[in-house]
């Protein structure tokens, strides 16, 4: 079992037969199966970085932003209001692994 923390969380990756699950526990005491019978018949020095890169895909550290809407223009008299065309939400990445604030000692 190998012990991961992220983003305010902790997992485990645990083996289970020839596969590996991915178990979360948040610090409110709540836990949850990020995924189970993954990486097939891979040791765990090979399933650990493949969990992590999993899990970084599945519980993003950053802030999504919503384009706006361009299919409701805004209306001030005869004259409408549409944005840029962002069609898509965007997700901005930073590069740390948690988005609280940092701890005191």
């Amino acid at each position: 079992m190998q012990s991961i923390s992220y983003n305010d969380m902790q997992f485990s990756v645990e083996k289970r037969g020839d596969r590996w699950d991915i178990i979360y526990q948040l610090p409110d005491g709540s836990s949850g199966v990020a995924g189970a019978g993954l990486f097939a018949r891979l040791s765990e020095s090979e399933a650990g970085p493949r969990a992590l890169a999993l899990i970084k895909t599945i519980f993003p550290v950053g802030i999504k932003s919503v384009g706006p809407d361009v299919t409701h223009p805004i209306t001030i008299g005869d004259l409408k209001i549409i944005g840029p065309d962002v069609t898509h939400p965007n997700f901005i990445y930073w590069d740390k692994d948690s988005v609280s604030c940092p701890k005191e000692l």
